[in-house]
């Protein structure tokens, strides 16, 4: 077949098409077009053209011809497909991104797509619209206003900034094994036990539980995290009262660090974490005795993430506690395990989280001086 169609190339035009492929941070469908372009330039027939680029005849036929009968632009980007117009305008467009950063109506818990087209419709915005071109239009703004997530909102100010930038900048302190820096929190865990007896996993099959369970109360977990040296130990308590917390410092005090002149405890603002715990489990001397050895260091409130033992809680959570844990004994079985494997690993948390990057990253929690 004749070329009805040439192309031919300036050199700007041919500059300008393998600088954009070299690029490659284009749509394939537009990167394809310049080849298409540059190929078609070199005289080759339109069935080599297809076969190289992996595409079909018509569009390179297609390509060529909007290149001659218009310009480059023409050719590259995408012809408007005829079609019915628009469904929102500009306005309505605001209106909706509005309504779905707004709280939905009563008897809803969250915003759908569904829901916007018929509030759209309701408020006489448009006559018709569907959920497709409302779910487009969010989506172009990046908006999924019926997802929600759980999230601990930090209140700005200098007293989060200063607790904040004093266990970062204890983080960033060398390792002393005089002076360890040791993060303590605690996480309930249920007791399940089954009712029946589960069935094996098999070629093709996963292993199944029947749905009804038995409770067999709550146990507390005390850990202590000493990133440095990647060690941890938990404690099991059936509760955590400030006493279970006194006994766990002195344990910290007496137990695994005795040879220590001072250990700092990272730890998040519970009331039970408080020194005054100590003189109500013990006699002043004693708890005094413990308190010289120990200095306490509090996140900030709503920032308890800055704990690092939170990491390790969750490691913990994902690795040994199963669903169905039926008994104290089981779980202080798993959970000495885990324990032992972690310590002879000295598996750690990679901390990456500075002061100088939370003055970078966080500055809005930072008091405006200016």
């Amino acid at each position: 077949m004749n070329k009805v169609y040439m192309v031919d190339l300036t050199e700007e035009e041919r500059a300008f098409l393998l600088e954009l492929i070299t690029r490659g941070q284009h749509a394939a469908r537009k990167l394809t077009r310049a080849r298409i372009l540059l190929l078609s330039a070199e005289h080759r027939p339109d069935q080599e053209i297809s076969t190289v680029l992996y595409t079909s005849v018509p569009t390179v036929q297609r390509t060529r011809q909007r290149f001659v009968e218009g310009n480059l632009d023409y050719a590259l980007h995408e012809q408007r497909r005829c079609g019915r117009g628009r469904q929102l305008t500009d306005e309505g467009a605001a209106l909706l991104i509005a309504l779905a950063q707004g709280i939905p109506p009563a008897g809803y818990q969250h915003w759908t797509t569904q829901l916007l087209a018929d509030q759209l419709i309701e408020l006489r915005v448009v006559a018709q619209v569907s959920d497709e071109t409302v779910r487009r239009e969010l989506d172009h703004h990046a908006l999924k206003p019926w997802l929600r997530k759980r999230w601990c909102i930090p209140t700005p100010g200098a007293e989060f900034v200063w607790r904040m930038e004093e266990v970062l900048d204890l983080y960033a302190e060398p390792y002393d094994p005089q002076r360890p820096v040791v993060c303590f929190d605690e996480k309930l865990v249920q007791l399940v036990a089954e009712t029946r007896q589960p069935l094996p996993v098999k070629p093709g099959q996963p292993e199944r539980f029947d749905y009804e369970y038995r409770r067999n109360g709550t146990r507390n977990l005390f850990m202590f995290f000493q990133p440095l040296a990647g060690w941890r130990s938990v404690k099991v308590t059936e509760q955590r009262t400030k006493i279970d917390f006194a006994h766990c410092m002195r344990d910290l005090a007496e137990g695994f660090f005795p040879q220590a002149d001072l250990i700092r405890v990272v730890q998040d603002n519970l009331n039970t974490h408080t020194p005054a715990a100590l003189y109500e489990a013990f006699a002043p001397a004693e708890a005094r005795r413990i308190l010289q050895r120990l200095e306490f260091h509090y996140t900030p409130h709503h920032a308890s993430w800055l704990n690092m033992v939170e990491i390790e809680l969750s490691v913990l959570a994902g690795q040994c506690l199963d669903p169905y844990l039926p008994n104290e004994e089981t779980l202080r079985h798993e959970i000495a395990a885990w324990e032992n494997r972690r310590n002879t690993q000295r598996a750690t948390v990679d901390w990456r989280f500075t002061t100088a990057s939370a003055r970078t990253k966080l500055k809005w929690l930072y008091p405006d001086l200016s």
